[in-house]
């Protein structure tokens, strides 16, 4: 299969330093050139990665080299419609971070865009590709449990705002700023926009979609963000499935400004842990689990070194199948607007204090 040509924009999502390897590594890939926000991220990178072309713009970056035929959007959400119009009018396939947009009709002009423009979206989910979860899936569909009658999962980390100040700004993560409700003075963009993960499980795992949300969230423990840090979900899918997810910012961390050894506080700086109930029994997991927690820099701080690279691995090589044969990635912009819509529906719940049907 003939290597694609790859590039990456923007530079300023957390999950951006975890591709490094596997576009440097990975023989499906050439990594062609990237282009960074600003330069302090510009720094960052040259530090870390050298011999890729690096540029002050997207567009700069496109017009040096028309033979990129994929980007990944490493980019704040409120950045994604922009750059998708300028990869879909070269022709150029996309690899979106896991929030496409908030905006319904901003979302509906993304997947307008590239189907017009015949190209491939795929969003950035990775715990599809967590061999903890297959293991779940696998255990699920063998029968073990019996049919599914709820779901539990927490997707709880540390915030990444002080890496990655965009995340923190209501207009660049949630896209607009609105006021949790009329008497919170927060505003969305916080930890619920950070961890679409769970949402997007429960549909695959039930193949089912959301039926009925309560959200509502707690007093912020980072008391001088502007965002919600802490929140929690219940509710009901179509076929009856009874869930409780947590997708908080609920670790604690050094206000570093590159993430690396020491940033937690904790020693582990996410829990994604996944609990199935059944007629007949139950699954439990740790979806990040198998990590080497050692004593080490700085100051003999006890910390973790996670090994779970073979998400990423396993994402980019359905990316790169797609693209080679003209397939839709199960993650597409079309199935992901649902997960996007139920998200939405929770701050609408948080605003109003009751339940929301989907």
């Amino acid at each position: 299969m003939k290597p694609l040509k790859i590039a990456m924009m923007s530079m300023t999502h957390g999950h951006t330093r975890k591709y490094y390897q596997v576009l440097r590594d990975n023989p499906k890939l050439d990594w062609v050139a990237v282009s960074t926000e600003n330069e302090t991220v510009k720094k960052n990178f040259l530090d870390n990665v050298s011999g890729i072309p690096c540029y002050d713009s997207p567009e700069e970056m496109l017009a040096a080299h028309p033979e990129i035929e994929a980007v990944v959007l490493a980019s704040a959400n409120s950045e994604h419609l922009k750059q998708m119009k300028l990869c879909a009018e070269r022709g150029i396939h996309i690899l979106s971070m896991k929030i496409p947009t908030f905006d319904m009709a901003e979302y509906d002009e993304m997947i307008a865009l590239t189907e017009k423009n015949g190209i491939v979206c795929q969003v950035e989910l990775e715990m599809h590709y967590n061999p903890v979860v297959k293991r779940i899936w696998e255990e699920y569909e063998s029968g073990k449990i019996g049919k599914m009658k709820a779901f539990e999962a927490t997707n709880i980390t540390l915030s990444p705002v002080w890496a990655f100040p965009w995340q923190g700004v209501p207009e660049k993560s949630y896209g607009k700023r609105i006021a949790l409700s009329d008497s919170d003075k927060r505003f969305r963009g916080g930890a619920l926009c950070d961890h679409p993960h769970i949402f997007d499980m429960i549909r695959h795992m039930t193949n089912s979609d959301f039926a009925s949300i309560y959200a509502c969230v707690a007093p912020n423990i980072r008391p001088d963000l502007e965002v919600e840090d802490m929140l929690t979900v219940i509710g009901t899918m179509k076929d009856g499935t009874a869930f409780s997810l947590d997708p908080s910012w609920s670790r604690m961390e050094e206000r570093i400004p590159v993430p690396g050894p020491g940033w937690e506080v904790f020693p582990k700086r996410m829990e994604v842990n996944i609990t199935l109930h059944g007629e007949k029994g139950s699954i439990l997991s740790d979806c990040f689990g198998p990590n080497v927690y050692h004593n080490g820099g700085p100051d003999d701080r006890y910390t973790v070194q996670y090994t779970y690279f073979d998400e990423w691995v396993g994402l980019i090589d359905e990316f790169v199948e797609c693209i080679r044969e003209g397939k839709q990635p199960k993650i597409n912009l079309r199935w992901h607007k649902k997960t996007i819509e139920a998200m939405n529906a929770c701050y609408e719940s948080i605003r109003t204090g009751q339940p929301v049907t989907l």
